[in-house]
């Protein structure tokens, strides 16, 4: 099998970049993975780029394992989901998502708790379709979402599903800027290389300080809806 999440590390700046070779839906294995690396990039203290493959971030979580009706299955999914959206609102070290193109629910969350976020502009559409295709959000992503979006594009967005592109998803608030994709690279590298340079202790006693709130609530919604369970488990998906 494909390495799904490929591990860079360059002066204290780590890629993690994740493909499946499809349209990279958060399946357990892709979780798992993405656990895996951000472990590796804690251990480096390093800042880190979440990126993805050319045309799409991510296609949320798999639908398949929905589909398939295994409660255990449902709930492991789910629980590496959320507790690796929250552990990237926390995390002791920058983190910067790239969006390479679409960006569907469970993509959308990870970008929702990043500290910077850059896009692409093209025809990618961005956003929270759960009730278009028959899923009720789940209370952790309600609580993701709301420490990020205008409180407009919370209310509307969330309820009926619209999907919406690049440049209105930085005025939502689902990312900070687009640019060209011939400049997503260097404009990353950039950030991220600026971000190198802050105290790393200060980032992240003042990151707690400013999203303690919505960590507390996102950490409920979890524990209330999910049932608890180790997201480094690595039973088969």
């Amino acid at each position: 099998m494909a390495e799904l999440a490929h591990y860079e590390l360059n002066d204290r700046v780590a890629r993690i970049t994740f493909d499946d070779g499809k349209a990279n839906a958060l399946s357990i294995a892709m979780l798992q993975a993405l656990h895996d690396a951000f472990d590796r990039a804690e251990k480096d203290k390093a800042v880190v780029v979440l990126t993805g493959r050319t045309g799409i971030f991510s296609a949320g979580f798999d639908l398949k394992v929905f589909s398939q009706g295994d409660p255990g299955k449902v709930q492991q999914m789910l629980s590496l989901g959320a507790e690796l959206a929250l552990r990237i609102l926390t995390f002791p070290t920058p983190v910067i998502t790239a969006c390479t193109g679409h960006a569907y629910p469970a993509g959308a969350f990870l970008m929702m708790a990043a500290d910077v976020r850059v896009g692409i502009d093209g025809p990618f559409r961005v956003g929270l379709n759960e009730v278009t295709i028959g899923l009720t959000l789940p209370k952790f992503a309600v609580e993701v979402s709301r420490q990020r979006l205008l409180p407009a594009y919370f209310n509307r967005l969330l309820v009926t599903g619209e999907m919406i592109g690049p440049r209105e998803a930085v005025t939502a608030g689902f990312m900070d800027q687009v640019v060209d994709a011939a400049e997503l690279r260097s404009t990353v590298d950039g950030i991220a290389a600026a971000l190198t340079k802050i105290d790393p202790m200060a980032h992240h006693a003042t990151k707690m300080r400013v999203r303690e709130p919505a960590a507390r609530a996102i950490r409920a919604a979890i524990d209330e809806e999910i049932a608890p369970g180790d997201y480094r488990s690595r039973s088969a998906a």
